[in-house]
């Protein structure tokens, strides 16, 4: 059998960066400051930079980013928290864990993001803030919708975990993702387009008494060491992963943009096989900078397919094959099957296909072969 082709290969990655990442790294292990070090708080203020306009608060996850960005806000039992049923599961779970209520809204079949105007409609007087996703790395509309939130008296929360470096060009002015709402949160699991060795996060905010009650509730709600004026989190970003982070933060742009040549590419070779009409492909938003953490197409074939391509080697992923409003532990909602019917449907349909910087363009040619070879048995 030909190699293997995975989803993701972190290890061609480090390869070109090995010297840099060992530098790095050393340098921590020289100093022996691990937690809140020297490299923490450069590495917030070149996200900072990058990111233009908030204040960073680095910590321990993704998840804890969201539970910070909540907490912030004083969530509580009977808040609620409009949010997308397809995402990942701390997208939800983070607002059931303060006792606040999830209230889905369907997605947009093409993009899979949120329904800006059905997200607008769902707005109640106990409404406390609005949690879209920019999912698979492109950035959901959010001008079309902010200044009514806001106008509400509702707080907008960025689940950017899957797009830092996303963008998109808006009323005249480029709009960086995570960095339009309030508060943005950000993963840096390692298989992120910005993506550590290990777990990590972190929350920004356009508000500077936001990201000074963030840096308190990351370390036990003190903002001096033993005196606490509230209940926090033990959620630090370890100095190891920041100078790791700080290292790959340079090639950011340059992955970005090599992920979109790669999907580019596919683009040209589910064309050139004749299959658009048989797939359905991504669909990148006019103004949008898609930096494609995943890239997924849609079959009703999917599960079929997804054996297919492992027999062969290669391999697909399904993010996400349960729609959060049916998942066993969010069922005291009251929720069930034909309630979000886009999000279901795409539960069943999509399919994630490798990508990542370093794919080849005849292990691409093999992946579009496989999927056109599927088709015609």
């Amino acid at each position: 059998m030909k190699d293997k082709i995975p989803s993701l290969d972190l290890v061609r990655n480090y390869l070109t960066i090995k010297d840099e990442i060992l530098e790095a790294v050393n340098s921590v292990l020289d100093s022996q400051s691990f937690i809140l070090g020297p490299d923490v708080r450069l590495f917030e203020e070149e996200c900072e930079r990058y990111l233009g306009g908030v204040e960073a608060v680095s910590c321990a996850s993704g998840t804890d980013a969201l539970v910070l960005a909540l907490m912030s806000l004083d969530i509580k039992p009977g808040d609620e928290v409009i949010t997308t049923p397809y995402s990942f599961f701390a997208t939800v779970s983070s607002i059931v864990r303060l006792g606040a209520k999830p209230v889905f809204v369907d997605v947009d079949p093409d993009t899979f993001n949120i329904d800006v105007e059905k997200a607008l409609a769902a707005v109640t007087s106990r409404t406390k803030a609005f949690l879209p996703v920019h999912l698979f790395g492109q950035m959901m509309p959010l001008e079309e919708c902010l200044e009514e939130f806001k106008r509400r008296g509702v707080t907008v929360i960025e689940d950017a975990a899957q797009a830092f470096g996303a963008t998109r060009l808006a009323e005249g002015r480029l709009m960086r993702a995570g960095a339009v709402g309030e508060i943005g949160c950000f993963s840096f699991f390692p298989t992120k387009n910005l993506g550590g060795y290990g777990d990590g996060g972190m929350v920004v905010s356009t508000d500077k008494e936001t990201a000074k009650r963030l840096r308190k509730l990351r370390v036990h709600g003190a903002e001096n060491a033993y005196y606490h004026d509230e209940v926090g989190l033990n959620s630090r970003l370890d100095s190891l992963q920041a100078a790791v982070l700080r290292v790959k933060l340079r090639y950011l742009e340059e992955w970005n943009d090599e992920r979109r040549e790669i999907a580019g590419r596919y683009f040209a070779l589910f064309s050139e096989n004749g299959l658009t009409d048989i797939v359905t492909l991504p669909r990148e938003l006019q103004r949008n900078r898609h930096i494609y953490h995943q890239y997924v197409i849609r079959t009703p074939e999917r599960d079929e397919l997804q054996k297919h391509l492992d027999a062969r080697g290669i391999t697909g992923r399904v993010y996400y094959p349960l729609s959060l409003h049916m998942q066993k532990c969010f069922q005291f909602l009251g929720l069930g099957i034909g309630d979000f019917p886009v999000s279901e449907r795409l539960s069943e349909e999509t399919l994630a296909l490798p990508i990542f910087p370093g794919l080849r363009m005849e292990e691409q040619r093999r992946v579009v072969e496989a999927v056109k070879n599927f088709f015609e048995r």
